[in-house]
């Protein structure tokens, strides 16, 4: 009979847990560094965003044109002059149409090339370059490549209709026609930089749940409008942002192709307010559009993430 004594029983060591350490910093360790980078920071959020708004908040209550102090104090008088001009009334239906033309085709549009160009195939990248370029042209560089493009006597339309033996036609001297073209450029500069959110977000799909239901029989519309749109339902609701709020401050883009006419047909608020407030020298009623753009984007922006982006 074999004895076993009581020494040569192993026993268990306790386990001895590490101290588990705060990973947030305390307050003493962060208080050096907020204070070596958090009052500049400050300071200049100060001097470049927070002084220019009070001072445009200020401006628009003057009517002013830009010498000496304002000292015309006329109240809200600007405002009124403002939803009382025709051409801002068109610069406000124009920014509108550009917010509509970007949702309901720019954004449609990004999300079937990026269906089309997130496999990895060969020449795929090459693909996804072409269509990126755009976005990375120059707004300004774009502007006047369109301008020769569109031209009625030099440019490849009027090339085209030589070609095909009809007239000649003068777009953007057209005021019925200049604001489609302006949304067409727009279209082609900026469904690249949308595409590629999309191609990003697909890519991080998880592809086992598309594997599941190709093998429960599910067609490629039921795939994508079941599985794969509503997984990328955070990549959209930051593309239609994105969007929105270019939209609202499209300036770059219009002043070398069209300057905003003709006839203020093509203006939106940012070239009204430098056809206006700066080319013309009314200080006071241009500070009153920036105050009207600056609510109007704050009131989206909030709004819109208040509402849609809640959750992202």
């Amino acid at each position: 009979m074999t004895t076993i004594s009581a020494t040569s029983i192993v026993r268990p060591r306790p386990t001895v847990r590490p101290s588990v350490r705060s990973k947030a910093p305390s307050l003493a360790r962060r208080l050096p560094v907020l204070l070596l980078f958090l009052p500049p920071a400050l300071l200049l959020f100060a001097i470049f965003v927070i002084l220019p708004m009070g001072e445009a908040a200020w401006y628009s209550l003057y009517k002013w044109d830009g010498y000496g102090l304002p000292t015309q104090f006329v109240g809200m008088r600007n405002f009124e002059v403002l939803f009382k001009n025709s051409a801002f009334l068109t610069a406000l239906k124009n920014n509108a149409l550009i917010i509509v033309i970007s949702i309901l085709i720019q954004i449609p549009l990004a999300i079937w090339l990026a269906m089309m160009l997130a496999h990895r195939i060969a020449g795929v990248v090459l693909f996804r370059l072409i269509f990126f370029l755009p976005y990375v042209l120059a707004e300004v560089a774009a502007g006047l490549i369109w301008r020769f493009v569109y031209d009625g006597d030099y440019g490849l339309f009027a090339s085209a209709a030589h070609l095909f033996g009809v007239a000649t036609p003068y777009v953007l001297a057209d005021k019925d026609l200049a604001i489609y073209a302006v949304l067409a450029v727009v279209v082609w500069k900026y469904f690249g930089f949308h595409m590629m959110l999309f191609i990003a977000g697909l890519q991080s799909l998880d592809k086992s749940v598309l594997e599941a239901a190709e093998i429960d029989g599910a067609s490629g519309w039921q795939k994508f409008r079941y599985i794969t749109l509503p997984l990328l339902g955070s990549t959209v609701r930051l593309s239609i942002f994105f969007a929105v709020v270019g939209s609202l401050q499209l300036f770059d883009l219009i002043m070398p192709l069209t300057g905003g006419g003709p006839f203020n047909a093509t203006q939106t608020m940012v070239t009204f307010l430098f056809n206006f407030g700066v080319t013309r020298m009314q200080v006071g009623l241009g500070s009153a559009v920036g105050v009207v753009l600056f609510l109007i984007c704050v009131t989206l922006a909030f709004g819109y993430k208040r509402i849609f982006m809640r959750n992202d």
